[in-house]
């Protein structure tokens, strides 16, 4: 059985190599239907472009606001534990 710790690194592991595959794998889905809409209507790369932006841009944007939840989240801990077991030598 593995100990809290290992258990906590996977997690770790896990949550950083999912956020990497929806930072790489949304804007590229939604760039090929871009693509796909492109050719259909005939425009330039109008949408793959936009579209590639668009979601590359959301993704980033919760990636940074999940990351700087996590740290509060992080932070409020370690003040509980300093205000309950005082600090940490």
């Amino acid at each position: 059985m593995a100990t809290p710790k290992a258990r906590e690194m996977r997690q770790g592991f896990g949550d950083a190599f999912a956020a990497a595959f929806e930072l790489v794998a949304t804007p590229t889905i939604f760039g090929l239907l871009g693509w796909l809409l492109d050719s259909r209507v005939g425009t330039a790369p109008v949408f793959t472009i936009v579209l590639t932006l668009v979601t590359l841009t959301y993704a980033s944007y919760r990636l940074a606001h999940n990351y700087g939840e996590s740290l509060d989240q992080a932070r409020a801990e370690r003040r509980r534990a300093w205000q309950t077991e005082g600090p940490l030598l």
